[in-house]
């Protein structure tokens, strides 16, 4: 209550405003995070994406498929290598191959706020280890750089982006109805989201799924991690 018997929120006089992520990579287990650039990531992005014969991934963003890696790469050069949105690339340790790509975006210091999107995940990296570590990697920077709210936001007729947000620990937070137009078509976005006040117990749901001892001699998930970000394990 303020002095006029009025609710307010609660206080944060002590919070401070966390600066922009930097661009440095992360590096974990099955994966590591690098900044994006062309040269370096470009020829392996394509190829990936290129064995998603179908387009299936490009279906709910407002870009893709590219029918050449010119007009990938130029595409790359125009779009992904500014400051918001924030793009990295996926590599593969096993590899060293960049197999997909994501960003932060829609970045508010000031308020806290910042997204996860653009996760253009190849079906080489769709369902796998580095998929969720490299979602774990992107959520704790966020965080330990002080930002107090994480989003997630898709088409609401993306059942597996819904799914993907819901396993990752995000709560919904409702439909915004009419939202945008892209490929001139109707989107009602759905948001999802993380706060800082839950990020501890999900961050030992995501660390708990990653440990070696969670996965057997084939490679396959002993425990799910949606059953741990359920629980709060």
């Amino acid at each position: 209550m303020n002095s006029l018997g009025q609710p307010v929120g609660f206080d944060l006089s002590d919070w401070k405003v966390p600066p922009f992520p930097p661009r440095e990579g992360m590096a974990g287990r099955f994966c590591q995070l690098e900044s994006l650039d062309v040269r370096v990531h470009g020829c392996d992005l394509y190829e990936a994406f290129a064995t998603d014969g179908e387009g299936r991934m490009w279906t709910y963003l407002p870009y893709g498929p590219f029918d050449s890696r010119e007009n990938f790469q130029t595409w790359m050069a125009d779009f992904c290598l500014g400051a918001d949105p924030l793009f990295f690339a996926i590599v593969e340790q096993k590899t060293g191959k960049a197999i997909g790509m994501t960003s932060y975006l829609r970045i508010a210091p000031a308020t806290g706020a910042i997204e996860v999107g653009h996760v253009l995940f190849s079906p080489i990296l769709q369902r796998t280890p580095v998929a969720t570590e490299a979602m774990y990697l992107m959520m704790r920077r966020a965080f330990d750089t002080g930002y107090r709210r994480y989003e997630w936001k898709c088409d609401a007729l993306n059942a597996k982006s819904r799914a993907a947000a819901e396993r990752l620990g995000f709560t919904f937070e409702g439909i915004f109805r009419q939202a945008i137009v892209y490929k001139n078509r109707n989107r009602d976005t759905a948001w999802y989201s993380v706060i800082d006040s839950e990020w501890p117990k999900l961050k030992q749901s995501f660390e708990k799924w990653l440990a070696l001892e969670n996965f057997d001699e084939r490679g396959n998930q002993r425990i799910s991690l949606s059953s741990l970000t359920r629980a709060g394990a």
